[in-house]
């Protein structure tokens, strides 16, 4: 049941089409023949286009937008449970969609009565969906917490030269945002600015592994982000991570991935695969096989 609505809503996602043709549809005659579709950071309009373009040009960025998500949704979940992390990246995908409607059904009513775009709104509520996806992701991932216990060996896995290339991000949009022309505009931009200063901590803090009795933990900046037991280890080994996979907390499905480098050991479990990054591959392995033998003796 379950699955079939995952998939039912999925489709769900490409009635954006048709709401956009239809608003398009039922003002067409109202419309100028040029009208606005692109502004300054004022509001300004600074481009134009005729209707027959404005339409097919939105429908095209719906569809591309679509056809991204509806593949990332339907081959992450082919094979795997819908869980508490699926349906929250699906919820996103809705509000991205939508406001992707909302920017374009937007654009008519400035074009047939001057009311104002808000792309500050778009700013806020996009950057408040992230940070939801991102909490949720995070704390469906993990697991049950360990007891207090003694901890036979601790690693750290940082590349705090990756902290220093996002400092002038941060500045840039700092400059950007005191420079914005309005509240709702700054209040969304401090928000993208308060995710990189986040990205900017962790990579600088790093993830950290702590190997117990009990099995192992993984955190960053003190937040336990997962707890693997001992017992469901099965194997490991060391393994060169794929940069097309991207770095940081990586993964969908039953895989997941802690890393910020390009080395590390693969961990297999009964639930899936874990990939932990560290410079060092070896002293990942030395330190499971540490604590596999408090589990097998």
């Amino acid at each position: 049941m379950n699955r079939k609505l995952y998939y039912a809503l999925i489709g769900g996602l490409w009635m954006a089409l048709p709401i956009t043709a239809h608003y398009f549809r039922e003002n067409w005659d109202r419309l100028p023949a040029r009208i606005a579709t692109h502004f300054n950071a004022a509001h300004q309009p600074n481009g134009w286009m005729s209707r027959e373009q404005a339409l097919w040009s939105s429908l095209e960025m719906l569809t591309i937008l679509l056809i991204v998500f509806t593949v990332v949704l339907v081959l992450s979940h082919r094979k795997r449970a819908i869980t508490t992390s699926s349906w929250a990246l699906l919820a996103f995908f809705y509000v991205a969609v939508g406001l992707g409607c909302y920017i374009f059904i937007s654009t008519i009513d400035y074009n047939l009565a001057g009311e104002p775009i808000r792309p500050g709104l778009v700013g806020v509520v996009f950057g408040a969906s992230i940070l939801t996806l991102i909490a949720i992701y995070v704390g469906s991932q993990r697991g049950t917490a360990f007891p207090a216990g003694e901890v036979i060996a601790q690693e750290v896995h940082a590349v705090r030269g990756w902290a220093i290339l996002f400092l002038p991000l941060i500045a840039i949009e700092f400059a950007v945002i005191v420079s914005a022309p309005n509240a709702g505009m700054r209040f969304g931009l401090t928000l993208v600015c308060l995710v990189l200063a986040l990205a900017v901590a962790m990579v600088w803090n790093g993830f950290h592994y702590y190997f117990t009795r009990h099995g192992l933990e993984i955190r960053t900046l003190g937040f336990r982000l997962k707890s693997i037991p001992a017992t469901q280890i099965q194997q490991y080994s060391s393994r060169n991570w794929n940069p097309i996979g991207g770095y940081g907390i990586r993964g969908l499905g039953n895989r997941r991935a802690y890393v910020w480098g390009n080395k590390g050991v693969c961990i297999k479990t009964r639930d899936g695969e874990v990939f932990l990054g560290h410079a060092e591959p070896e002293k990942i392995i030395r330190d499971l096989d540490s604590m596999m033998k408090f589990t097998n003796s």
